[in-house]
């Protein structure tokens, strides 16, 4: 052994911890970069902006639609290498900004602007922001408020006044119009037209009980509410009960001289009751008794600091978009980082049905601020009780920020399956060995409630150096009036209604950054290969053999739907090798059964263009952060946001061979939806999630894992009393039980 040798070993190993330590530190502290705007900020944001007498902005509530005001407000996001500069190098953090969505009504053309306003939080400046080929955001596009809803309601209580006494006498005595205790509501279809420009809606009645989106009552209106003055709104068409009219007084006329073919709901409330969570039916379950509930035994293994997290190796930043949701970001395992950022996007509901509300309906959910609509978490049946509840803050549609108390949680989970386990037979009725280490995982959770339909979403860490993004739909069915035409759109789930059969479409983006930004991206798939048998000349073998395939660009990188999927799409780091000579990676694994929701081109398509394909592949590019806006879901034919122009044919690779930093436009996640009379109420999550895997792939030397000390391992002694060895305490908790941990893994016949 040469001198010096000790020293050296120590000095590098003492470096080693110093770089960790340091690295955690600048994840810490960069980690606040990535979180939601304050409540604080929002209204320094607000003062500077209504400060502005050039701007003219006045309060966004108050049912005057021809006013100048903020309508969405949120973190403006820091550029990619800015941000990195302070996670990789300690430097200090970027400017915070907001986002600022403005709706200018109140002069000769009324528009949608962006600001982006800072410094934050004491603003000075304010600049105008723009999208990808500086597209005009259509004042027609913007997403409905609760001022144009008043409006609404205003004109539906005029038209249902002319018609009051069909929908009294035919729904059991409810009324929109002057109505007491039996009242009908509505829900508005979108998109707002059949082309760009327009804002015209389709609005259905139900009635107004618990659970009002499976009680349609079989009158639908189409309202043209594109003008500001909501004197100047008209009605273009009524449909009632498969019937189509002109206007409301020529249903009204046709009612009275008994020439309408109407339809006669019952009146009783019992039948309103099947809506409810009220239980019913026989149950077979004790309930003098709780089920099993998730415990703590010695308190949470996890750190929650704001919007940063660690637990096991892993650590990250969160946030939840306004405009569209879930966010994590500097996603590292023991300090290297996996992931940059990895964002849901946009999430979509395409029906189908016979009446003109079903055949309308194209839901498009950023459209409806899908990251504000998440409410507060249900200790016990949302989350665990034992999680970790944070509350989030937003401003859209609203003069002050508005909490939402509970709507985030985090907490640690066994998952009652073993993440490895092995029982090693001697064959003789006893064993070698037992080894297994417990499954636990870490979620962080949140959900949205778009209206009639609830998705929880999850972002999974487990010990393995394994990320998994799952979303499960549960929430109420989009019903509509049954016609008996409407069985060729789905299925009759009670008394004149029929659930629609729809597609869900969930959109992520993942930038993954393996080892560093620069990567490569492959797939992989298998061949059968024929060749003659080495050891038996007379036979042959025949086997599967991988085939890899490099690509390139962003068009031999984006799969379409119809074609053929690679069995394993794999990034990797080309200038990154594991011990054992691979390039260090992960792959990307699918739980979906997606597919494309309306042909290529065809008019309300463009606006989800993202949808054709399961996969894309591109080049980092400042100008192209998402996928989707806020205006898709009211101008899908002209969008402002265009994810084709996302993907051109010109190669990565530069001239001078500079490797590039890519983003993984991931996936349609989704479903068919056949509604049955099993969603009656709700549509349950069980066969309702779906999601993705990012797994490592030779990125480590070994299953990362191994670290855990929740490992027990069982061997018979030399009598053959089992020995049992783990590094965790004997005994679990009285809250478990207070029995330590026995294993035999003998067994006779008997």
């Amino acid at each position: 052994r040469k001198p010096g040798c000790c020293c050296m070993l120590v000095l590098l190993v003492a470096l080693g911890v110093c770089e960790a330590s340091r690295g955690r530190e600048w994840a810490h502290h960069g980690a606040s970069m990535f979180a939601d705007l304050t409540p604080r900020e929002m209204r320094d944001v607000r003062d500077y902006l209504q400060g502005k007498p050039e701007l003219g902005l006045t309060a966004t509530r108050g049912k005057d639609l021809k006013k100048n005001s903020i309508l969405l407000m949120e973190l403006h996001l820091p550029r990619k290498h800015e941000a990195l500069r302070t996670l990789d190098r300690g430097q200090a953090k970027p400017t915070r900004q907001a986002r600022v969505v403005v709706q200018f009504g109140n002069q000769a053309q009324p528009n949608i602007t962006e600001f982006i306003v800072s410094p934050l939080p004491f603003p000075t400046s304010y600049t105008g922001k723009t999208f990808k080929g500086d597209r005009p955001i259509r004042f027609e596009s913007r997403p409905i408020t609760a001022a144009e809803y008043s409006h609404i309601i205003d004109i539906l209580q005029k038209i249902t006044a002319k018609v009051h006494k069909v929908l009294f006498e035919t729904t059991g005595g409810f009324s929109f119009h002057n109505c007491t205790n039996r009242c009908l509501t509505f829900s508005d279809i979108a998109p707002r037209g059949l082309e760009s420009g327009e804002r015209r809606t389709w609005i259905m009645l139900q009635k107004f009980v618990e659970g009002y989106f499976i009680h349609p009552v079989g009158f639908e209106v189409l309202v043209n509410h594109k003008d500001l003055d909501p004197e100047r709104w008209t009605v273009e068409k009524v449909w009632y009960n498969g019937q189509y009219f002109d206007n409301v007084e020529e249903l009204a006329e046709r009612y009275e001289k008994g020439t309408l073919e109407k339809v006669q709901l019952p009146d009783h409330d019992d039948e309103d009751l099947y809506s409810t969570y009220i239980p019913r039916g026989h149950s077979n379950t004790r309930t003098d008794i709780h089920g099993p509930k998730l415990v703590e035994p010695q308190g949470p293994r996890y750190h929650v600091d704001g919007n940063f997290v660690e637990y096991a190796g892993w650590s990250f930043a969160f946030r939840v978009r306004s405009s569209a949701g879930l966010q994590i970001f500097d996603l590292r395992f023991n300090g290297e980082r996996i992931a940059y950022e990895v964002s849901l996007q946009e999430a979509i509901a395409f029906y189908s049905g016979d009446t003109p509300a079903a055949m309308q309906t194209k839901y498009i959910d950023a459209g409806w601020a899908m990251g504000t609509v998440d409410y507060e978490l249900a200790p016990g049946i949302d989350c665990p009780e034992i999680a970790t509840f944070l509350d989030l803050h937003h401003y859209y549609d609203t003069d002050k920020p508005m909490r939402y108390k509970n709507a985030l949680c985090v907490f640690e989970m066994t998952t009652g399956m073993p993440l490895r386990r092995h029982f090693n037979s001697n064959f003789q009725g006893s064993y070698n060995f037992f080894g297994g280490l417990e499954n636990h995982v870490l979620v962080l959770r949140t959900t949205s409630t778009v209206y009639n339909y609830d998705y929880i979403w999850d972002f999974l860490f487990y010990q393995n150096g394994v990320m998994e993004s799952r979303v499960s739909a549960t929430g109420y069915i989009h019903a509509t009036f049954f016609t008996p035409n409407g069985l060729h759109y789905g299925s009759k789930v009670y008394n004149f209604v029929l659930g629609n059969l729809h597609t869900h479409l969930i959109h992520y983006k993942v930038d993954l950054d393996i080892a560093g930004r620069e990567n490569s991206f492959e797939s992989m798939d298998l061949k059968y290969v024929n060749f003659t048998n080495p050891w038996s000349h007379k036979h042959s073998v025949v086997q599967s053999k991988l085939v890899k395939t490099q690509h390139q660009t962003e068009r031999s990188a984006a799969f379409r739907f119809g074609k053929k999927f690679p069995r394993y799409v794999h990034f990797y780091n080309p200038n990154e090798k594991n011990k054992w000579g691979h390039q260090k990676g992960y792959r990307i694994q699918y739980n979906s059964h997606a597919n494309s929701v309306l042909p290529r081109g065809w008019r309300e398509e463009n606006g989800i263009s993202w949808s054709r394909y399961p996969l894309a592949v591109t080049r980092h590019k400042d100008s192209e952060p998402t996928s989707s806006s806020i205006y898709t879901q009211n101008d899908p034919w002209e969008p402002v946001v265009s994810f084709e122009d996302y993907i051109p044919s010109q190669p990565w690779m530069t001239l001078l061979c500079i490797i590039p930093d890519l983003w993984l436009w991931n996936y349609n996640l989704g479903f068919l939806h056949v509604p049955h009379s099993e969603d009656i109420p709700n549509t349950a999550t069980p066969g309702n999630s779906v999601g993705f895997f990012l797994r490592p792939f030779n990125f480590f030397d070994e299953d990362p894992s191994l670290s855990s000390r929740s490992t027990v391992i069982v061997r018979p002694d030399k009598e053959g009393k089992p020995k049992v060895q783990r590094w965790t305490p004997e005994v679990v908790g009285h809250c478990v039980t207070d029995k330590p941990f026995f294993y035999n893994g003998t067994y006779a016949g008997v």
